[in-house]
C-alpha cells in the first residue's frame, strides 16, 4: 500500500510543484492539499481540502498521513506587518506540525531558508531559525528541513524585488564566493523534498542550498 503525503502551502512555488510531482509518484496513493480557498486538481490522487489556518484543530483529520511537506509562507508585503508575516511562518507552520506528529505522521519535510538563524537581525531569517528550533521539539520520527535561497517559479503576485533579483543573482553567483546565493527553483526543491522522503536518513537533518542542488542528479 502506497503513502499519503500531506501538503501544506500547496499554492505556493514549492508547494505547488510538490503536489504535481507528488502525483505522479508510485509510492504515493493519496495528496491531501490543504489550502486556504478550493483548488481544482485533474489527478484523482489529490484531495483538496479547505482549512482554518486559524483554527486549525478542527481540520485535525486532515492530518492523517505519512508526510508532512510543509511549505507554508507569505511575505511582508502580503501580510502587511511583521507580527502578521510571523503568525504565517510560524505560528500556522508549528501548529499544523504539531498537530501532524500527534496524529502520527511520521516524515516532517520543511521549507525554511538559507541562514535562519534565531538569534537573525533580519526578521525573516529570525523567523525561519525560530520555527526551526521549535519544530525539532515534536515526536516526529524523522525531520528533514531544507534550506534555499531565492526561490524561483510562477507566483499569483508580482513580486519586483524577486523579478530583479531573479535576473541578477544568477549572474552574479557564478563568482565562488556569492554560489551559496544563487536561486532554485520551486521544482528543484520539490523534487530534492521528495528524494529525501524515498531514501533513509538522520532523525533529524537540515539540507544546504548546495545539497538541494546535488539532489538533482
Amino acid at each position: 500500500m502506497g503513502k499519503t503525503a500531506i501538503v501544506l502551502g500547496a499554492t505556493g512555488v514549492v508547494g505547488r510543484e510538490l503536489v504535481r510531482q507528488l502525483a505522479i509518484q508510485t509510492d504515493i496513493d493519496k495528496i491531501v492539499s490543504l489550502t486556504r480557498r478550493p483548488v481544482s486538481y485533474s489527478n484523482a490522487k489529490v484531495d483538496n481540502q479547505v482549512v482554518d489556518f486559524d483554527n486549525l484543530k478542527s481540520s485535525s483529520q486532515w492530518f492523517k498521513g505519512d508526510l508532512l511537506f510543509s511549505a507554508l509562507g507569505t511575505t511582508l508585503k502580503q501580510a502587511g506587518s511583521i507580527d502578521a508575516q510571523r503568525k504565517v511562518d510560524v505560528d500556522y507552520q508549528y501548529h499544523a506540525a504539531e498537530i501532524a506528529a500527534q496524529q502520527g505522521v511520521s516524515h516532517y519535510l520543511l521549507v525554511s531558508s538559507s541562514g535562519a538563524n534565531a538569534q537573525s537581525r533580519s526578521a525573516y531569517l529570525k523567523m525561519k531559525g525560530e520555527l526551526e528550533q521549535r519544530v525539532q521539539q515534536l515526536p516526529f520520527n524523522r525531520i528533514s528541513i531544507v534550506q534555499p535561497s531565492l526561490l524561483l517559479g510562477e507566483r499569483t503576485d508580482f513580486r519586483l524585488g524577486e523579478r530583479l533579483a531573479a535576473t541578477i543573482l544568477p549572474l552574479m553567483c557564478r563568482l565562488p564566493p556569492l554560489a551559496k546565493y544563487r536561486p532554485i527553483t520551486g521544482a528543484q526543491v520539490a523534487k530534492a523534498m521528495i528524494a529525501l522522503s524515498q531514501q533513509p536518513g538522520h532523525p533529524i537533518e537540515t539540507i544546504s542550498l548546495d545539497q538541494l542542488f546535488l539532489q538533482q542528479g
